[in-house]
């Protein structure tokens, strides 16, 4: 079963940083800090973006792919 990083499944879904942040309820750089590993999702917004990007939780990577 495939991965994906938060980058890697919002870009499939087809959605910007800017869409998508604003669909989750966050900020842009929130979610750049997201993707980029720099901090990661409250609960309450992981279950928001497994619907946006329609990804079960279990195939999500909430850290980046080269995490530095």
């Amino acid at each position: 079963m495939a991965k994906f990083t938060l980058k890697a499944a919002r870009v499939n879904a087809q959605l910007t940083q800017k869409a998508a942040a604003a669909a989750i309820g966050v900020s842009n750089k929130t979610l750049g800090s997201w993707e980029n590993g720099i901090t990661t999702p409250t609960a309450d917004k992981i279950p928001v973006i497994c619907a946006l990007y329609g990804v079960p939780y279990d195939q999500l990577n909430f850290l980046p792919s080269n995490p530095v």
